[in-house]
């Protein structure tokens, strides 16, 4: 089977074009620093295009047919299975994923898609009771129409993936625009698998563009009727003022930045608690919204948990993504590197200790661990997005929930006791829209909710949940 190319394009109306700006997009490889290629961004003129052609397919009967769009997500399934490797390999060149984090994230992709196969059956025409005695009642399920989805580089495939087959399952046509980093990964590669699977041309457009050229042109057209953004806090406020600031509202879904804690009680196996901080903390160097972003350690076990962890920590393989036994990669790119060093150097600034510096070179960013953390400082309050830990001290299990829940996010979360009846009463009192007790603080799964509260999104994706987002209901009354 020939890879997939001409991926450096943009994909239009069921066209491989290449894009009208003037500007460039360099795709490179995070970990080697070779340039994969370069590719012509998209400018407004082909975002309009990119509208113009998924408005035309949303009106067309072969969207319509629900055995059709059933039929393309059967087939969307075996066209990865038999390109996993294609897959994985981009995976870890543009996204400077290791084996391990690129095959969690198709089997990811996977899970959603199977997910989204049962939806066009859920497309259906509901009878109510009548309170008018001489008319029917029926709600109606609809499509939305037109929807935009804008997608991060951390998870690029999957996250990608998780709105555009939800979309299309539910008869919507989409947009997408993926970020600059991870054009393929999160974009012409959806573009060439839903191709190959069959999808009507149009039904999916992908533009990779500058946020500075087409980024707010993208979310304030007229076009799409809902925006699905996941990124970072800052930059979905502002999709957020701009989908609902302008002369057509539309719906949002975003999947924003996180803050998660894992929380170890006084009573943990503290073995299991190491394993928790080290894959919660440090799968994909971090740069996951779910990431272990700080521990609350019981003053009580503090100590002890410390030593075991420095052990385990030094043990982690940091380096080349490609090899099996890493678990630190390249961090996306020199800019992020920059952020976490000026993060590490105003955490001691503020008074932290640094007991385990584990260097950087280049993009490669080895595990760095701070105890005697000020709750208040900026390494506990925000998102540092990089394999950076730090870890404070709880007085006891209600000093521990408070400081859980003193930062503006609400994402993820996570609880190590023994007891998991205490466990999950200290749970539920958690002000986030995900909490595992003695798991890490990343899973998806595709059947469960997946948001947050505060400063981390609005709206759930995922099994039921994301149906009702991605689709709209429409009462309609007859005579009898």
């Amino acid at each position: 089977m020939a890879h997939y190319q001409n991926l450096e394009l943009q994909y239009i109306g069921g066209q491989w074009l290449k894009g009208t700006s003037t500007q460039s997009i360099q795709n490179i490889n995070p970990y080697s620093q070779d340039i994969i290629f370069k590719m012509a961004a998209a400018s407004t003129v082909d975002v309009d295009s990119a509208y113009a052609a998924a408005e035309k397919a949303f009106y067309g009967q072969l969207m319509q047919s629900a055995e059709l769009r059933k039929s393309v997500i059967q087939k969307l399934q075996e066209v990865i299975r038999a390109r996993r490797d294609e897959i994985v390999g981009w995976l870890i060149r543009e996204s400077g994923s290791s084996r391990l984090k690129a095959s969690i994230e198709v089997d990811a992709a996977l899970g959603i898609i199977q997910e989204a196969g049962a939806f066009p059956d859920k497309m259906l025409t509901e009878q109510l009771e009548s309170k008018d005695p001489q008319r029917r009642s029926f709600v109606l399920r609809k499509p939305l129409g037109v929807i935009a989805v804008i997608s991060p580089w951390n998870f690029p495939f999957h996250l990608s993936m998780r709105s555009v087959v939800t979309a299309i399952a539910c008869a919507n046509t989409v947009v997408l625009k993926p970020a600059s980093d991870t054009p393929v990964t999160g974009g012409t590669l959806l573009g060439k698998l839903f191709e190959e699977a069959g999808l009507p041309a149009g039904a999916l457009n992908v533009i990779s563009g500058s946020g500075g050229e087409i980024g707010d042109y993208f979310v304030e057209h007229a076009a799409p009727k809902m925006i699905s953004f996941t990124g970072s806090t800052e930059i979905g406020q502002r999709v957020g003022a701009k989908a609902v600031g302008g002369e057509t509202l539309k719906r949002l879904a975003l999947e924003l930045g996180g803050n998660a804690p894992l929380v170890i009680l006084d009573d943990a196996d503290l073995d299991l608690a190491v394993e928790l901080t080290v894959m919660g903390r440090f799968l994909h160097q971090g740069q996951i919204c779910m990431s272990t972003n700080r521990v609350i350690a019981d003053v009580s076990i503090h100590d002890a948990y410390v030593e075991k962890l420095l052990a385990r920590v030094k043990q982690i393989a940091v380096g080349d993504p490609d090899k099996a036994d890493t678990l630190i990669g390249p961090i996306i790119n020199a800019a992020q590197v920059k952020k976490h060093q000026q993060i590490i150097q105003i955490a001691l600034e503020q008074g932290a200790e640094l007991i385990y510096d584990g260097g950087i070179q280049g993009n490669l960013v080895a595990p760095h661990v701070f105890i005697n953390v000020d709750p208040s400082a900026d390494l506990a309050q925000e998102e540092s997005f990089g394999p950076i830990l730090p870890i404070l001290q709880a007085e006891n299990e209600a000093h521990a929930l408070e400081l859980a829940n003193s930062t503006r996010f609400g994402l993820s979360s996570a609880v190590c006791t023994r007891s998991l009846e205490r466990g999950a009463g200290f749970a539920a009192q958690l002000d986030a829209g995900m909490t595992h007790i003695n798991g890490i603080s990343v899973a998806d799964h595709a059947n469960a909710p997946f948001g947050g509260e505060k400063n981390s999104g609005l709206g759930r994706f995922n099994g039921r949940w994301i149906f009702e987002e991605f689709t709209r209901t429409h009462w309609m009354t007859l005579p009898l």
